[in-house]
């Protein structure tokens, strides 16, 4: 792969470059209404963007739920850039922020067929599968080793 750059930025830096992909993943390839794709927090997640050569190919963002919890969501990669590791690299990307902020866990609704990339990352599947958006889902989570200076 060309020059991959993962970056972390607010939504001020991503919004126009995260929506393009995730209006073409979610809302033109999936159907997924466009009033349910943006939300308030969006305003205070953190965004990643996948770059290839200065493309923004990827994106997802991570959400505080609580002091000890965030959510990941809205983790999308252009079709062609799939397959490539991408999305593993976002989500290694998210993960180890987290862990950097202290959170001890992180769960995402998972498409259920997205649900084998998150479990080889990590994640256990928890709960019933759902509906979200017209797409089965299924809640997952990933819950951090205790650290020995952090009981």
């Amino acid at each position: 792969m060309k020059n991959l750059e993962i970056l972390l930025v607010d939504w001020v830096k991503a919004s126009k470059e995260a929506f393009f992909i995730r209006k073409a993943v979610f809302i033109d390839e999936q159907r997924v209404p466009e009033e349910l794709e943006l939300d308030a927090d969006d305003l205070q997640a953190i965004h990643v963007l996948a770059k290839i050569d200065g493309l923004s190919v990827g994106t997802a963002r991570l959400v505080a739920i609580s002091k000890d919890q965030a959510q990941i969501g809205r983790m999308a990669v252009l079709d062609q850039y799939r397959g490539q590791g991408i999305g593993r690299q976002i989500l290694e990307k998210l993960i180890q922020f987290a862990q950097e902020k202290g959170f001890t866990s992180l769960f995402l609704h998972s498409q259920v067929n997205a649900i084998p990339f998150y479990e080889k990352m990590g994640f256990k599947a928890d709960g019933d599968i759902y509906d979200e958006a017209g797409i089965p889902h299924r809640n997952m989570m990933l819950v951090f080793p205790k650290s020995p200076n952090h009981p």
